[in-house]
């Protein structure tokens, strides 16, 4: 069953107009609606501004005429300026709000094509936004006038489901986007995706801040770095890439590289200095390793993301600066911030879109499509071109993927050992002496890094009574002495826990690496209150 239909519009101020006879030979979309024999209209609900009265009131009887069967409903919208996007939207919107829509007892069509430019836009918008729950009517004259022509009529349903090339269009353009974050490789670790795929919506939908989080080499600034391309691609920013590595400011210098300087300020201010975030107005600012900045610096950044203006170093007068933020860092800012050396503010401000990037450990199942990757990269910046053959890459791999690589450098790691092999190719090909070579030099390097990071200087008996040492197999002493030596180097519990239990928590469901270690200890009757070093993060109550 065809429910009724409804149309609401606006009266054509010039279309619709027309006294005498003569106007049947005109084009008036408001009635040419009730002249097509295919189409009975129910209701016509015709907006109009209070002056134009009489002409509404014609249009309705001359509606009538045609369509006795269609109910005209003439209703006054008072507009001072009918040209102003904000006052036309505010008033069809307090109309709308009211009007007594039934979608399950009849269906609307909303006409836009009568009415100024900005009516027919907010009657879109309306529509679009399921505030008026019908479909668009657009109607046009013939192409030849002749009398009793009513032209044509389409209906555009917005609904892009039901335009399978348009939804295809826009499934492409976000697959485009994901592979600009991804720099073109095909990766597969699931949860490296989804991280992905959330944060293309965002950084093309918002201009909040982003906070990137994760170990050292985990492609923090290499990300940030594609978010740019992507939004500068998108036309979404102007200006420029400006990266920061906070962990190299440090002293009175930070304040002045970050936020400029007026002359004079300081001694060796001998001119005036922009700053790095004056430069990045209008485009993205990187701030790797943000929790190495100061508490005043902290300051200063959460003033000038909030309110997009600060003040130079010895300046009395204000700055602007707009600019995208994304910070990354491989701390806990969380821990950071109840230590007191992250302001609590900040943080709140910076940790609306937060994303944890995994290290190459827990996304072994792309170190393959990354090793296409990096060898095309060094063959762009070396000159030619270089291949694993098949039984020197299956060897690669299967140490590449094992728990003997520790891949602690992450995709540093990785990088460096690619450019190793495609350096020492001879012909282009890597081959499986070069790869056994390359696989013994990675053992030695963290092998080397195990000896620096060993129990040197861990003494039991500062912890155990002689009696409960002497008590401990030799398995339970060097145990427990490599543990106290990895919690004397943690600046928490948690992080200690996630140095411990590296492998085995990336099998858990549910992970708490500080309640795991926190129980270890409490066998031999420690607590981490007990063993932590000076300075470290104590666990919250």
């Amino acid at each position: 069953m065809t429910l009724p239909t409804v149309v609401i519009g606006f009266l054509g101020s010039q279309l619709d107009h027309g006294r005498g006879a003569a106007r049947w030979e005109r084009w008036r979309p408001t009635v040419s609606l009730v002249q097509h024999e295919d189409l009975l209209i129910q209701r016509l609900e015709l907006l109009h501004q209070p002056e134009h009265q009489d002409l509404a009131e014609r249009v309705r009887q001359d509606v009538l005429s045609v369509s006795p069967e269609t109910q005209v409903c003439l209703t006054p919208l008072p507009l001072h300026d009918p040209w102003d996007f904000g006052e036309v939207y505010a008033a069809l919107y307090d109309w709308v709000r009211q009007y007594p829509f039934q979608p399950e007892a009849e269906r609307y069509w909303t006409h836009i094509t009568t009415g100024t430019h900005v009516a027919q836009i907010c009657m879109f918008l309306l529509n679009e936004a399921r505030h008026i729950p019908g479909v668009l009517l657009q109607t046009s004259p013939p192409r030849r006038q002749r009398l009793g022509d009513p032209g044509r009529y389409e209906l555009i349903d917005l609904d892009l489901s039901r335009y399978d090339g348009l939804a295809q269009r826009f499934a492409d353009a976000r697959r485009d986007a994901r592979d600009v974050l991804k720099n073109g490789i095909d990766t597969r670790n699931p949860a490296f995706n989804a991280l992905i795929e959330e944060l293309e919506r965002v950084v093309t939908r918002s201009r909040a801040p982003v906070l990137l989080t994760g170990p050292t080499g985990a492609g923090k600034s290499h990300l940030a770095r594609r978010v740019y391309e992507l939004k500068k691609a998108r036309h979404q920013l102007a200006g420029e890439f400006i990266e920061v590595n906070c962990a190299t400011l440090r002293g009175d210098g930070a304040a002045s590289t970050l936020f400029g300087h007026k002359k004079g300020a300081f001694t060796g201010a001998a001119s005036d200095r922009a700053g790095l975030l004056r430069s990045a107005h209008g485009g993205l600012l990187f701030l790797d390793e943000i929790g190495e900045l100061g508490l005043d610096e902290q300051a200063m950044l959460l003033k000038a993301v909030e309110e997009k203006r600060f003040h130079p170093v010895g300046s009395d007068r204000e700055v602007q600066s707009d600019f995208q933020l994304i910070a990354g860092t491989h701390r806990d800012l969380r821990a950071e911030v109840l230590a007191g050396r992250f302001r609590e503010d900040l943080f709140a401000r910076i940790n609306l879109w937060s994303y944890q990037l995994p290290g190459l450990a827990q996304r072994r199942e792309d170190i393959e499509p990354n090793l296409e990757h990096l060898l095309a990269h060094a063959a762009a910046e070396g000159g030619r071109r270089v291949r694993f053959n098949a039984e020197a890459k299956a060897q690669y791999l299967r140490f590449a993927q094992s728990p003997e690589a520790r891949w602690r450098g992450n995709f540093r790691d990785l990088a460096a050992s690619i450019t190793r092999l495609s350096t020492l190719a001879e012909g282009g090909r890597i081959g499986t002496a070069l790869v056994a070579a390359e696989l013994q030099r990675l053992r030695h390097l963290w092998r080397d890094e195990d000896q620096d990071t060993s129990t040197a200087g861990v003494d039991l008996q500062r912890w155990l009574p002689a009696a409960s040492l002497e008590a401990l197999d030799l398995f339970d002493r060097l145990q427990l002495a490599q543990v106290l030596a990895v919690c004397q180097r943690s600046r928490s519990l948690s992080e200690a826990g996630r140095t411990l239990f590296d492998r085995s928590r990336l099998q858990r469901a549910a992970v708490n690496d500080a309640d795991r270690l926190r129980k270890y200890l409490l066998k031999f009757g420690l607590s981490w209150e007990a063993v932590r070093p000076d300075g470290a993060v104590p666990p919250a109550a």
